[in-house]
């Protein structure tokens, strides 16, 4: 017998637990579209067996359905999906990153022999699309499990025994202790983020030398700011109320702060310092988690036609994947500075081995 996997939603997320399931005995992985050409896509690529335009299609006879849509629109699809006659027994799950309000939604709807356990897969990419698409996104990450109560053992299991395939660690949670956890841990950065860069863009209105002296490590720890505008609208004022309270809590942090210099305590900064030293020692170096790891070289490259060409090739030609390349400056008669990024610490160091025997000058 097949089990029918349908995914709304086929992109970085969506596409890669597509892959995951795709080609796996006695699983059939059926996408859906909003556009022809994303439909042919879909297929052309290999992401899925079959793509379908039409909500009705994809989840007809559907086993599983995963709800790879942005927060704001999960609760949409959950209306869309209670007024359709699905398969007794159909598993719904989503991989959204807040998790009470979808839980709560599915439990007010009428669901008759239909079950749904949130999901949220804790791993990403830089990049994003079904082009970003990977069977090893989720490889040694943590995916998270929140099913509202009532949900039946035997429902938890199958879709547990079906996300063994993305080689994730499976979690259980309730969905408001997530809630919590995700919000300090990746919804809090975010706004930190944010408020920081913003804070440097109004300095650097009246003197342009903000701007000119943020590189390097204000980029590379402000970096998140930079991630989409609307669907993090959605996840702020989805999980709103823990964010307030987090908030607050951040700021008492800030205070502190302020009170050590405001007295010269420098023996209370150093304590400071030290204490958060100690727990970051601690944090798992090597697993994924909600923000991507950077694994970064900077070179030093002459301004010559070709240049990007030709350190991309010779990185291709040892089988080095490189994820992205930016010249951070290139002056007339200057060395650039070129920043390569690599979604692996191997390839990273294997690429560092590379240019260095080249004669290339590497930053790590």
């Amino acid at each position: 017998m097949t089990t029918k996997i349908a995914i709304f939603g086929v992109g970085l997320i969506g596409g890669s637990l597509a892959l995951c399931f795709k080609g796996k005995e006695g699983l059939t992985v059926v996408g859906h579209a909003h556009r022809p050409e994303s439909a042919i896509k879909y297929v052309s690529r290999g992401v899925v067996d079959q793509a379908t335009l039409s909500v009705e299609e994809a989840a007809l006879d559907a086993d599983f359905i995963f709800l790879c849509v942005p927060v704001g629109m999960l609760e949409d699809y959950l209306q869309q999906l209670s007024k359709l006659p699905l398969k007794p027994g159909c598993i719904i799950t989503d991989v959204g990153s807040t998790k009470a309000s979808i839980a709560a939604c599915a439990v007010s709807l009428d669901f008759p022999d239909v079950h749904f356990i949130g999901g949220h897969p804790m791993a990403g990419s830089e990049r994003s699309g079904v082009e970003a698409a990977s069977s090893l996104l989720f490889e040694n990450a943590y995916y998270v499990l929140t099913p509202p109560p009532g949900v039946p053992d035997d429902a938890y299991h199958a879709l547990e025994a079906l996300l063994l395939h993305t080689k994730a660690q499976i979690v259980r949670l309730d969905p408001e202790r997530h809630d919590e956890i995700v919000g300090a841990i990746s919804h809090l950065p975010h706004i930190i983020a944010v408020a920081l860069v913003n804070q440097i863009h109004a300095y650097d209105n009246t003197d342009s030398l903000y701007s000119t002296l943020a590189a390097g490590g204000f980029r590379d720890i402000t970096r998140i700011a930079s991630s989409d505008p609307i669907i993090w609208r959605d996840i702020l004022l989805n999980n709103r109320t823990v964010m307030l309270r987090l908030l607050k809590d951040w700021n008492q942090e800030v205070s502190s702060f302020i009170e050590l210099l405001e007295t010269a305590d420098g023996e209370g900064i150093e304590e400071a310092f030290s204490e958060a030293n100690g727990f970051r020692s601690q944090l798992p170096e090597r697993r994924k988690g909600m923000i991507t790891p950077l694994f970064d070289l900077h070179i030093d490259v002459p301004d010559h036609p070709g240049i990007i060409g030709r350190i991309a090739t010779e990185l291709g030609d040892q089988g080095i994947n490189l994820s992205n390349v930016q010249i951070i400056e290139s002056r007339e008669d200057v060395p650039g500075i070129m920043r390569l990024s690599f979604r692996q610490e191997n390839d990273m160091e294997r690429a560092k081995i590379l240019l260095q025997h080249n004669d290339y000058t590497v930053y790590v």
